[in-house]
């Protein structure tokens, strides 16, 4: 197997590449001198990324086990990755648990922790070859701190949450570096759209007042600092929130 050595140009894997943080983390790490496997479902979504130099789109459902595992014979062949950062994930609805719909719940738990375990047991091997790789996983504030109407968002980030936390411990000895970002509040063009069910007027309600949420190239760029800095430099849990957002309920909203 022809795998990445650490003289060689960083490779990394981006799930739930096509859009929002995804997106913009592929852009950042290609304009640092990445390769980078861009994955998603969303063939249309990959075209643009596709026109910048160093992204290779792949289309991928991370809760396939078929589909991942084509991926991985696809990366293979182009000689592998180091780092692999694991974005694809969602909310859907904001009902309480009393009244909690179980397909969303079910959705939740299959893309932000069933997928995520898929894509990293799938990638485990050709990272403890490489000696140096890194799995970043995109969590969430959610995934430390609970809130009303958030029980089924709650639930599946803090199984992220947890997971990533025993892969740490499990790995370090194959001198893998696993790294959580879990940022609060960000604006993205889909994220609230989607959990609102295509609301999109209540989803800009969610923002109203708040002088600068983060935006994706905000995250983008600490994940791209956090991968880039020297191996044995693990940034273990980053947290990030706007300046606004002093806590999960405390938001300073102008006007």
């Amino acid at each position: 197997m022809c795998m990445v050595t650490s003289s060689a140009p960083r490779r990394a894997l981006v799930t739930g590449a096509s859009s929002g943080i995804g997106a913009a983390t592929a852009l950042r790490l290609t304009s640092e001198g990445w390769q980078v496997f861009a994955a998603a479902r969303r063939a249309e979504r990959l075209e643009s990324l596709a026109e910048q130099e160093g992204i290779i789109p792949l289309v991928c459902d991370v809760t396939d086990v078929d589909q991942v595992a084509a991926v991985r014979a696809r990366i293979t062949e182009a000689g592998g990755i180091d780092t692999l950062i694991n974005n694809a994930g969602g909310a859907l609805g904001v009902d309480t648990v009393a009244e909690g719909k179980l397909e969303d719940w079910r959705w939740m738990f299959e893309v932000n922790v069933l997928g995520t375990l898929n894509v990293t047991q799938a990638f485990l091997p050709m990272l403890r070859a490489h000696g140096e790789g890194t799995v970043l996983n995109l969590t969430s504030t959610a995934g430390v701190v609970s809130y009303e109407g958030g029980g089924g968002y709650n639930a599946a980030k803090f199984g992220a949450h947890g997971m990533t936390g025993t892969l740490r411990l499990e790995e370090a000895e194959h001198n893998i570096r696993v790294i959580e970002v879990l940022p609060g509040m960000v604006r993205t063009e889909e994220f609230t759209a989607k959990r609102l069910r295509g609301d999109t007027a209540a989803a800009e309600k969610v923002y109203t007042g708040v002088e600068k949420p983060l935006t994706a190239e905000d995250i983008a760029e600490v994940i791209t600092h956090a991968v880039t800095l020297p191996h044995h430099v693990n940034l273990d849990q980053i947290v990030i929130r706007p300046v606004a957002q002093a806590a999960q309920h405390k938001v300073i909203r102008q006007g």
